[in-house]
């Protein structure tokens, strides 16, 4: 009698297993928790710009004192000449539209005289440049003379006289004083403006 009734005791460790699917699907949970726990923080950190991209307070602020393009008269709403402000530190080499902006015009009171490179001859050039942008420009222009007379003379000293006889060489010449000016002006005060030089006077001999 008393060994028919021990026969159920094999059946006894079944509970054992309920316990470890419990401890497993509690461990799983808490892994998933975890999980959307961390690319909850990922996404917030995206979205703020903490991870990639640029923050919103990062976004590059206008300046008050950088030189202003000056619009036309008319040009967009007809209540007279806009200033467009320029982002900090913010320049493009690409000129800007004549047909909206306004030009000012700048001529060098002396003209510039220098050796050419392959000859005993040399050329003299009377200068002019113009500006879209304010009279900011203009004034740096004229506080920064010297260096910028000396950029001049050294590309003039580096030109021979059969291209700087000839329609292209002349263009040639155009832009890489203009680019010296940009430079110099860009070094000085951080802001170059100059769209183009131009040629008030031209002897070579």
């Amino acid at each position: 009698m008393s060994s028919a009734a021990a026969a159920p005791a094999p059946d006894a460790p079944a509970p054992k297993k309920k316990g470890k699917m419990k401890g497993i699907l509690v461990m799983l949970v808490v892994a998933l928790l975890f999980a959307g726990i961390g690319v909850g923080a990922g996404l917030y950190a995206a979205g703020s710009g903490l991870v990639g991209g640029k923050h919103k307070e990062e976004e590059v602020p206008e300046d008050p004192n950088a030189p202003k393009l000056v619009k036309k008269e008319g040009a967009e709403d007809g209540h007279g000449a806009e200033k467009q402000t320029l982002p900090v530190g913010l320049e493009t080499d690409k000129s800007p539209d004549p047909t909206k902006y306004k030009a000012s015009y700048y001529a060098f009171e002396q003209p510039f005289t220098a050796n050419l490179r392959d000859s005993d001859g040399f050329a003299q050039i009377g200068l002019g440049v113009s500006t879209f942008y304010d009279q900011k420009v203009l004034d740096n222009l004229k506080d920064n003379d010297m260096p910028i007379r000396s950029a001049i003379l050294m590309v003039l000293s580096q030109q021979d006289s059969f291209s700087i006889a000839t329609p292209d060489g002349k263009l040639k010449l155009q832009k890489e004083l203009k680019d010296a000016v940009n430079t110099v002006l860009k070094q000085r005060t951080g802001f170059g403006g100059i769209d183009n030089v131009y040629f008030t006077s031209l002897v070579v001999q």
